[in-house]
Order: C-alpha cells, then sequence, then structure tokens
C-alpha cells in the first residue's frame, strides 16, 4: 500500500474522455444542435419591422450613451457582489464538492457501509489539484451530507410522530442539537490541529463533509429500530458505527499524517503519537454522537 503522503496521479484526459477538472457537464452542445436555430424577422410569418417611436428613441445618441451606462453600472454592481459574497462564502469552492452522480453516490454508501472491503484510501490528484468527486470516490462530498442530514431530521419527525410525541418544537430541538454537536466537532478537531500544530490540507469543509456522513448510519439505524424494534436498532446501528470508525480512521490518517510521513518523522516520534491519538478521538467520537443522537427516538 502506498504511503500516506503520496499522491496518486491520474493521466492526462484523451480526446473524447472526461475531464477530471470539469465539475459538472457540458449541456450546451444540445441547444446549438437543436434549439439555437430561429427564423428571422421578415421572413414567411414574420412581419417586417417598421418605424415605430421605439426604434427612433434607440436611435437616438443620447439614449443609446444612457443605455451602455446603465449596463456598465450593471455589471461593476454585480462584479462588486460576487466579490463580496466569495470572500465570506466560498461560492466556487461549495462547487466542487457537489460535482457528484448518481455513480458516484451509490459508491459513496456502499464505502460507508462496507469500508472493509476498500483497499485503496488516496484521493486522485491531477497537477497537484484533486480531481472532481465523481471522479473519485475517496474525495469528500458535500451532497451526502447534506441530503443525509436533511433526511435524518425527516425520520426523526417520523419516529416522534409514531410514539405520539410529534411537535414543531422538539423537531426543531433534534435538528438545531444535531447542527450543534456538528459545529462543536469542528472546532474542537480544528483547536486540536492548532495545538499539535499539524500542517494539512485538510480543510473546514473537509471536515463538515467527513463528520456529516455519520448521518447516513444513523438514519438505518433508526429506521431499522422502527422496523424491527430495539433489536434491529442496535444490531444496524453498530455495524454501522464500526464502519464509520474504520472509514474515519483510514480517511483521516492520510490527511492528519501526511505531514508526518513527508518529512520522515518516526512512527513512534512524540508529535507523530499525538497525530495518531487525534485520528483514533475523532473516529471514536463518531459512534458515540450516533447513539447519542438516536437512541431516544427508539421505544
Amino acid at each position: 500500500m502506498p504511503g500516506p503522503a503520496s499522491k496518486r496521479r491520474v493521466p492526462v484526459s484523451q480526446p473524447g474522455m472526461a475531464d477530471p477538472h470539469q465539475l459538472f457537464d457540458d449541456t450546451s452542445s444540445a441547444q446549438s444542435r437543436g434549439y439555437g436555430a430561429q427564423r428571422a424577422p421578415g421572413g414567411l410569418g414574420y412581419p417586417a419591422a417598421s418605424g415605430s417611436p421605439q426604434t427612433a428613441f434607440l436611435a437616438d445618441p443620447v439614449s443609446n450613451m444612457a443605455m451602455a451606462y446603465g449596463s456598465s453600472l450593471a455589471a461593476q454592481g454585480k462584479e462588486l457582489v460576487d466579490k463580496n459574497i466569495d470572500r465570506f462564502i466560498p461560492v466556487t469552492k461549495l462547487k466542487y464538492y457537489f460535482a457528484v452522480d448518481t455513480m458516484y453516490v451509490g459508491k459513496k454508501l456502499g464505502l460507508l457501509f462496507f469500508p472493509y472491503l476498500h483497499q485503496d484510501w488516496e484521493v486522485q490528484y491531477q497537477q497537484d489539484t484533486p480531481v472532481a468527486p465523481r471522479f473519485d470516490v475517496n474525495a469528500p462530498d458535500l451532497y451526502i451530507p447534506a441530503m443525509a442530514f436533511i433526511t435524518y431530521v425527516l425520520v426523526a419527525g417520523l419516529a416522534l410522530g409514531t410514539q405520539d410525541r410529534f411537535s414543531p418544537d422538539l423537531l426543531g430541538l433534534q435538528a438545531s442539537s444535531a447542527l450543534a454537536w456538528l459545529t462543536l466537532e469542528v472546532l474542537a478537531i480544528l483547536l486540536s490541529l492548532y495545538l499539535v500544530t499539524v500542517n494539512t490540507d485538510l480543510t473546514t469543509i473537509d471536515l463538515v463533509a467527513f463528520l456529516g456522513y455519520k448521518y447516513v448510519g444513523m438514519i438505518g439505524g433508526v429506521l431499522m429500530g422502527l422496523l424491527f424494534g430495539k433489536i434491529g436498532y442496535y444490531l444496524v446501528l453498530g455495524w454501522c458505527c464500526v464502519s464509520i470508525f474504520v472509514f474515519m480512521i483510514r480517511t483521516l490518517r492520510l490527511k492528519i499524517l501526511a505531514e508526518a510521513a513527508a518529512e520522515g518523522i518516526p512512527v513512534r516520534g512524540a508529535r507523530n503519537q499525538l497525530r495518531m491519538y487525534l485520528t483514533m478521538a475523532v473516529a471514536a467520537a463518531q459512534p458515540l454522537l450516533m447513539y447519542w443522537l438516536t437512541f431516544h427516538l427508539v421505544r
């Protein structure tokens, strides 16, 4: 198995192959094939344009100058808004985490439930840039965590409804508590990485993605609890807890321990031991939170 610090390169795209840097499919060609042609005015079925007050107004140089000035102001305003939005919300980066397709989602769900069958955990790179998630099952995404969180809230509402305990306030408390725990997790990990002085390419968005995968197992546990009672809940949730633990260990060690391997730090070194403990702590926290956020939903 290759070292943690190595980055697997993918070959340069050949003609006719999908570009790994292309986040979404290009559909513009379909417009040029079937929707671009329109009949020009003045042809069959279209009356020719005649002189009108509007035409005379547009021919006025002063009005043309005013329209050009207004268009310039609108363009500058749009550019200013885009810059300010991108300063606080990295829209361009977020697009990368939502560049998924159906095949990726299926493979990722299989990886979350059966991480023991997966061998290669390295993220694919091309020209020092990670390829889009739909080309690499190891890449983190936000689509599955976001959909899993929404589904978890809906399943929690269903569970509360079957027990005659449903109320909007209780459902809101369920969602807000899950978000609060996720926020605390991210802040605690970022603080730990700072204290341990780990220089890693693990971003805050990556952390949100990895920590959000636990909602998939939580959904499975609650659903099985509704169908088969507490026995089904504990069996499925136990399997999902072990799976997410293995998944987090094998994923985060390539991120947190990558710098140590690149610098040649011994495995038994003090700093490297702290990094290993941090990885184990993050992975071990996932099963605990999965149980804490779901045990009261099954009676």
